[in-house]
């Protein structure tokens, strides 16, 4: 059974596609002793928990994201869990016991004030982006241009701010990964052996009204998303088997071909996914997205690198 899952509500989290990525892996992956997997944007980390829990063959692990806050934390559950759960239990408590959703709101500001403040020991840092992820409006993690999270109060009757058990499950499988914070091309030197690159960036938006990728206050742009693609193929070069995935601009506009040209020399399948997070209700709701591998075949046959 599978136990360890997000901590965490992303945007464009994964979990619902699992299956379908799961069954674009390459079949190598399946045979090899000694595998390397990393994820230069790991997210709310819905494929890394899966990953780690069907394939005890990842004998390596990297993840890495931009935003120190969310590593922060991940690095918290792994090497603090105990001490993380008594924060969490604490706090809590005190938001139970609060008895109007106003004085609930004037606690989250306060505790998202502090938040805010950079002055906080590594395990009250972690707690507070929990609570704030679990009470905040619809669970979105969002920074303004100065870095501070900005999200308003989500006005929820009962969350769950602290689950011992997913948190001491998540850490148990967090103790053969190793965590950093950084640009996503510094991953690259983490290549060992066999590897098996799995590439979750800020979506492309859609269009001008649907813009969101403000995870930190660095943009992810149509330059970044170049530069990305110019790892990725520096990284098939080099024989390592990945999958991206990406919003899908002819969903919404058939003369939107960026990624199609973007990625024109590897295969891009398309697949459909629900999105639950976004400040417009109008805007949740079935969309095609990309996925992008650098190899022939899947499940079965040869999985040879274009």
């Amino acid at each position: 059974m599978i136990k360890a899952r997000p901590f965490i509500k992303w945007a464009g989290g994964k979990t619902q596609l699992l299956p379908t990525i799961d069954s674009f892996l390459p079949k190598n992956f399946r045979k090899e002793r000694n595998v390397t997997y990393i994820e230069p944007f790991v997210g709310g980390g819905a494929m890394l928990f899966f990953m780690l829990q069907k394939y005890p063959n990842i004998r390596r692990a990297v993840i890495n994201d931009i935003n120190p806050r969310l590593i922060k934390t991940y690095t918290v559950i792994r090497d603090q869990p105990q001490d993380l759960i008594l924060s969490l239990q604490e706090i809590q408590s005190t938001y139970r016991a609060l008895e109007s959703d106003d004085k609930k709101k004037e606690f989250y500001l306060d505790i998202r004030r502090r938040f805010n403040s950079k002055t906080l020991t590594d395990v009250e840092e972690a707690s507070f982006m929990i609570f704030i992820n679990r009470t905040c409006f619809n669970g979105l993690y969002r920074e303004n241009s100065k870095g501070e999270f900005n999200v308003p109060f989500g006005r929820y009757i009962n969350p769950t701010i602290c689950d011992d058990a997913l948190i001491m499950s998540d850490s148990e499988l967090l103790q053969k990964v190793e965590i950093t914070h950084g640009d996503f091309a510094e991953t690259a030197t983490f290549v060992n052996g066999y590897t098996f690159f799995y590439f979750d960036p800020p979506y492309r938006p859609l269009d001008a009204t649907s813009s969101f990728n403000s995870y930190v206050k660095e943009s992810f742009d149509d330059r970044e998303q170049k530069r990305l693609k110019d790892f990725y193929a520096l990284l098939s070069k080099n024989g390592c088997h990945e999958i991206l995935s990406n919003s899908d601009g002819r969903g919404r506009n058939e003369e939107n071909v960026f990624f199609d040209e973007l990625y024109k020399d590897y295969i891009i399948e398309r697949v459909h996914a629900r999105r639950f997070i976004n400040a417009n209700p109008s805007k949740r709701g079935v969309l095609t997205e990309l996925l992008i591998r650098n190899y022939m075949n899947y499940q079965g046959g040869c999985d040879s690198l274009l």
